[in-house]
C-alpha cells in the first residue's frame, strides 16, 4: 500500500481536502477513461489518501474517547462529589442489587 513517502504532499492535507480528492479519484476511475498507467497511479494515490483519512479518523476517535472516558475513582469526578466519594459503594452491572428477585 502506498504511504506518505510515496506522496509526501498528502501528509499536509486536512481530512476534508484528502476526502474530496479521494472522491474525485474514485469518480475518474469509475469513468474508466484514463489509460492503464494513469489509472494505476490514481489508484496508488487513492490508497494513500484513504490511509491518510483513516489515520485522521482514528486520531479523532481516540481523542473523543479520551475526552469522554470517566475519571478514575479518586480523580476529579470523585472530588466533585460522586457517590463513591460520598461514602456510597460503587455499583457495577453484575452486582446483586441489580438481580431480579423472583419469589
Amino acid at each position: 500500500m502506498p504511504d506518505a513517502s510515496t506522496f509526501p504532499d498528502i501528509a499536509d492535507l486536512r481530512y476534508e481536502d484528502a476526502r474530496e480528492e479521494l472522491i474525485a479519484i474514485v469518480a475518474k476511475l469509475e469513468a474508466g477513461q484514463a489509460p492503464l498507467e494513469d489509472s494505476m497511479q490514481l489508484w496508488r494515490r487513492g490508497e494513500a489518501l484513504a490511509a491518510h483519512c483513516q489515520r485522521w479518523l482514528d486520531g479523532a476517535q481516540a481523542e473523543i474517547e479520551r475526552a469522554t472516558r470517566p475519571a478514575p475513582t479518586g480523580g476529579p469526578a470523585a472530588a466533585a462529589g460522586s457517590g463513591a466519594a460520598a461514602g456510597e459503594p460503587e455499583l457495577h452491572a453484575d452486582d446483586a442489587v441489580f438481580d431480579d428477585e423472583q419469589s
